[in-house]
């Protein structure tokens, strides 16, 4: 009965993470859409499958619904939140593996203190907030742990605002970046004595004046232990690294990375603080070794499946009914305006202090405003502990939800006011912007990859920014550097006096890669390569030339240069509705078909091209049956003409079915056939029915 009883948690709990992949994925792509964060939609995810919602209809073999409810305190199983507890603990990990440590030690010092006063207003305005709403005191864990909740930043929703409005290395971008790290290390610093604080209230009763002392012992040894845990990972981070390289396979020792991740999370719960932080310092003694990106690679996919599951999980412990409740609502109002004010002044005011005037102090403010994923980690922890309710976890997903929609669009407008915000110039608002146009998204993407290595062996750290994609900047000593890929493009942004040096490697980049191409050119002929293209034995399916519709075929073609074939071609899709910018996509076509002829043999000839001019693959077939001279590489003249366009970001089967119709076309019976067709209809039926009997 014991192990049925076993197989039927396993099996309700298998389902239950498969609905949350689909639904997680659904509604985070939905909301990215609609410029929200992704975070958004996986919380909300959360609430709508969760016990609250639709989780708990009654469904055939599951009486109580798929995700039952199941205490007050925890509502899903203890399977499915130990899912979530692994999850943060990833989470946390990759944080502190991100965790910029040259940021945080060498340019972070206005920051640090900005931070401190961020996290001092925001602790502050959380527990007085508490102290009205519970009427209790100052010391009442719920007091203290609503403080802690809104102590960090979202660093992700405001450095996107930041690359948008190329703000990134703007005195008060460089401040915001600064100080939201030092936010994070804060946090959790702070989650860790309150923690120990929490132990102490709680236990036996005791007089004021003995437990004041020993609120302060707690306090100084969780901030002991923080610090020394991290002093020695730092310091011994480096053999760490060397032991974890001994295991050679670079996907082994980033797993059991993460394993030293898990087991420093299960020492620090062990000893009364929160997992995460164990995570966290374990990612974050990692940062600093050459690993650490490949570390973050590897584990790439585990934290996609984890991560995500938290987040939902997280959402299934709202009730949808205490958020709209009118008490849960004003309270969530009110505490959101005491975060975003706390914020305002706690960063604000401190920033005045170091060169900013009253326009960099708000924006500032702003940008530390946004609340996101640290919260909700803090608030599973009260969660779990039973220091918070479902009412006040209710708020907690208001204010995230408000402060990462209302503040944005402020901050946004602050960034676009011209004038400094500092009351002196200063190096970094003497920007000098260069672009190099490449013609080439393939050409850029070497130069870009390139300029990373030479930098790094400059001494430069390079940080990619995830949040937006062909963006990243590079940073040593008072040297900052953007570099923005935008398609065939590349632009850089950095001071004056710093251009020459980026002008000097742009120049090494490029004479380096001429040199290899041309390399390539002497070592390799095309035209001996294309001879092999045409394969009998080649793979085709239904699915990759189903794509070849008849209102897409013309059987007289009446063009007699390669230009007017194309011309054609182009010109029937752009009829079909088939592609966006009708000029770009001929212009893409034309020019592929300038760098090497795509006339094959046996009369068959191919152009294409990846194109921005499309937002879908799309394929038009031609017929010319007396044939016209296409630069085929057996001589003879086309008379079959097969055109395909497909996105240049696209990850379809371009060439896959370039292939495909290679290897279908290569049979002559069928070939002849299709030339002779007499209607658009017998072409793609000869091409489909051929197709499946081939697949």
């Amino acid at each position: 009965m014991e192990s049925e009883s076993i197989t039927e948690l396993m099996a309700v709990l298998i389902l239950q993470l498969g609905i949350i992949f689909f639904a997680v994925r659904f509604f985070g792509s939905f909301v990215k859409k609609l410029g929200i964060p992704q975070v958004l939609g996986e919380l909300a995810a959360g609430i709508i499958i969760g016990p609250y919602a639709l989780g708990a209809v009654k469904l055939p073999g599951f009486p109580h619904g798929i995700f039952p409810l199941e205490t007050a305190s925890i509502a899903v199983s203890t399977e499915l939140y130990a899912f979530a507890t692994v999850a943060s603990i990833i989470l946390l990990f990759v944080s502190g593996l991100e965790t910029n440590i040259k940021l945080f030690l060498r340019y972070s010092f206005a920051g640090s203190v900005i931070s401190t006063g961020g996290v001092a207003a925001s602790f502050v305005a959380g527990a007085l907030a508490g102290m009205v709403v519970f009427n209790a005191s100052f010391m009442d864990p719920r007091c203290l742990f609503l403080g802690t909740l809104i102590t960090a930043n979202s660093l992700g929703i405001v450095a996107r605002l930041l690359s948008d409005q190329k703000k990134m290395d703007t005195p008060e971008g460089v401040t915001i970046l600064a100080a939201s790290v030092f936010d994070d290390v804060l946090s959790i610093i702070v989650l860790a004595i309150v923690l120990g604080i929490i132990s102490v209230v709680t236990g036996a009763a005791q007089s004021a004046a003995n437990l004041a002392p020993q609120i302060l012992l707690i306090a100084g040894k969780v901030f002991g232990i923080w610090l020394g845990f991290v002093f020695l990972g730092l310091l011994l981070s480096k053999k760490i690294a060397a032991f974890l390289k001994m295991f050679k396979n670079t996907i082994v020792f980033s797993v059991l990375a993460l394993g030293i991740a898990m087991i420093l999370a299960g020492i620090f719960e062990k000893h009364g603080l929160a997992m995460i932080i164990g995570a966290y310092i374990a990612g974050l003694s990692l940062s600093k070794t050459d690993i650490a990106p490949v570390i973050h690679e590897r584990i790439k996919g585990i934290y996609e499946f984890f991560v995500p599951v938290f987040f939902a999980v997280m959402g299934m412990m709202v009730n949808i009914r205490h958020i709209a409740d009118p008490g849960v609502l004003a309270f969530g109002a009110v505490f959101t305006g005491a975060a975003i004010f706390a914020k305002l002044i706690g960063c604000g005011s401190p920033a005045l202090l170091f060169g900013f005037n009253l326009k960099g102090a708000l924006r500032i403010g702003l940008g530390m405003a946004p609340r996101g994923e640290m919260t909700l980690i803090i608030a599973g922890i009260g969660i779990i502990i039973g220091v918070l309710d479902q009412q006040t976890f209710a708020v907690l997903v208001l204010l995230i939800l408000l402060t990462t929609l209302v503040v944005p669009p402020f901050l946004n407008l602050m960034l676009k006011l011209s004038g400094s915000g500092t009351r002196k110039p200063v190096k970094n608002e003497d920007i000098e912007s260069m672009t190099w146009d490449f013609q080439s998204s393939v050409v850029a993407d070497l130069v870009v990859n390139k300029i990373f290595a030479d930098l790094r062996d400059e001494g430069f750290y390079v940080q990619v920014m995830n949040f937006d994609k062909g963006f990243c900047q590079a940073r040593k000593d008072d040297i900052s550097i953007n570099i923005r890929e935008n398609e065939d493009a590349v632009t850089i942004e950095t001071g004056k006096t710093d251009m020459p040096f980026v002008k000097t490697v742009v120049y090494e980049v490029i004479v380096e890669l001429y040199e290899t191409i041309q390399k390539l050119k002497d070592s390799s002929d095309p035209q001996k390569l294309k001879k092999d293209l045409i394969d009998a034995d080649g793979r085709t399916s239904v699915n990759l030339l189903s794509c070849i519709h008849p209102d897409c075929i013309l059987i007289n073609m009446k063009g007699e240069t390669k230009e007017e074939i194309i011309t054609e071609l182009v010109d029937m899709l752009d009829a079909q509705g088939k592609i966006m910018y009708r000029d770009m996509v001929l212009l893409d076509v034309i020019e592929r078909e300038n760098t090497m002829s795509t006339g094959m043999s046996h009369g068959i000839a191919m152009p294409h091209a990846k194109t921005d001019g499309v937002e879908e693959f799309a394929v038009a077939v031609g017929i010319k049956k007396e044939g016209m001279e296409f630069g085929a590489i057996d001589g003879e003249k086309s008379r079959l003409f097969i055109l395909a366009v497909s996105p240049k970001k696209m990850t379809g089967p371009h060439i896959q079915f370039l292939a495909a119709i290679s290897a279908l076309l290569r049979e002559s019976v069928l070939r002849e056939e299709i030339i002779n067709a007499e209607t658009p209809q017998a072409a793609a039926e000869l091409l489909h029915s051929r197709n499946k009997k081939s697949g």
